[in-house]
């Protein structure tokens, strides 16, 4: 057993580069775990400037513009887009909220006494004492739910605090990592060795992977978001714009994102409209919108992306999510292609794979 884990470790691990990339990724992974806190507006400002790189590039090489005149431009539309978010749509948003939870003690009422007509509806499958556990257990989770916003909002000084200085930082940070792209990347190089190719392919296939990921999702967010709050608002959905905005998000998280804002939008919907031919249409033109996001737009923007398993992708969700938030949710496609990218890209020495099963 030794003579195999020892045959197995030079042949993966004794090639100088292997032992480099083992390195990098410790270290990365390090400074993010330990960090992570601490750093959030550096790695936000450089999430942000990853993303407005593409359009940075674009400038440069379609328009032949200067690398500051096209930092310039893009930067002021990231800032337009910045007033936009917290000066129009974020109190829509707050005011839509606040109102929602307004009218929740009277969906909790009707949605009480729907439930108590099952028993003598259906007899055979529903209980009253069944049906008293559910109204029970609903009860027990709103209680939770109001002292958790009854706690979110005694920190939200100290929140409101962090907000500013980020709302200080990152676009200043973004700017500067715009601008100084190139700088920043031979700086880091200047501490690699030479001899760092391997290193240099993962980075390269990471840097293409990545970015036609994260703005094709960036995209998919804003088409979504944007149609379904157009649907939403035409055929006359109470909170169009929060609800909208769920379902833009949920892109965000493969397969059980979607499935989950479901929920709130068929009751909503239900709660306003009832069993009518309003709540069908409705819920016809949401689960048209994503098959269309499903089945058309987002092949369409990840045609470029490296192809995963769906239980891989939705592995990669529940660790990386597990580790860090939202953005290891957001990041986990990218991250599970780093992953087979450098078991793809691993250098591997020169050991006959007979002799792995050869006796010591």
């Amino acid at each position: 057993m030794l003579h195999i884990i020892g045959l197995w470790f030079r042949r993966y691990f004794s090639h100088p580069q292997a032992v480099l990339l083992v390195i990098l990724l410790l270290l990365g992974f390090t400074i993010i775990l330990t960090l992570g806190s601490m750093l959030a507006p550096v790695f936000a400002a450089m999430i942000i400037a990853f993303l407005l790189e593409g359009s940075t590039a674009a400038l440069e090489e379609h328009f032949h513009a200067a690398r500051l005149l096209a930092v310039a431009v893009v930067f002021s539309g990231f800032m337009a887009m910045l007033l936009f978010i917290f000066l129009i749509l974020f109190p829509l948003l707050s005011l839509q909220i606040s109102q929602f939870f307004q009218e929740m003690p009277k969906w909790l009422v009707r949605g009480q006494e729907l439930l108590m007509q099952l028993p003598q509806r259906y007899p055979d499958f529903f209980s009253v004492e069944q049906v008293n556990s559910i109204i029970s257990a609903v009860r027990q989770g709103m209680n939770d739910m109001a002292q958790a916003i009854l706690s979110y909002s005694l920190t939200s000084i100290t929140m409101l605090i962090t907000f500013l200085v980020y709302l200080i930082l990152v676009p200043v940070m973004v700017f500067f990592f715009l601008k100084d792209k190139n700088l920043i990347l031979d700086w880091g190089k200047s501490f690699l060795p030479r001899e760092h190719t391997i290193a240099q392919r993962v980075w390269v296939e990471m840097n293409n992977q990545m970015g036609n990921y994260v703005r094709g999702k960036v995209y998919e967010i804003i088409i979504i978001g944007a149609a379904t709050y157009v649907a939403f608002v035409l055929m006359g959905l109470n909170y169009a714009s929060l609800l909208a905005a769920l379902v833009g998000l949920s892109v965000v998280v493969p397969y059980i994102g979607a499935a989950v804002v479901t929920v709130p939008v068929i009751l909503v919907a239900y709660f306003q409209f009832g069993w009518t031919s309003e709540f069908f249409w409705l819920t016809t033109v949401y689960f048209i919108l994503q098959a269309l996001d499903g089945n058309i737009l987002a092949p369409l923007l990840f045609s470029e992306a490296v192809n995963l398993h769906p239980v891989a992708i939705i592995m990669a969700v529940l660790v990386f999510g597990g580790l860090w938030g939202f953005w290891g949710v957001f990041f986990a496609i990218p991250l599970a292609t780093l992953v087979k990218a450098v078991l793809a890209a691993w250098p591997r020495s020169p050991v006959e794979e007979e002799q792995a099963i050869s006796p010591a």
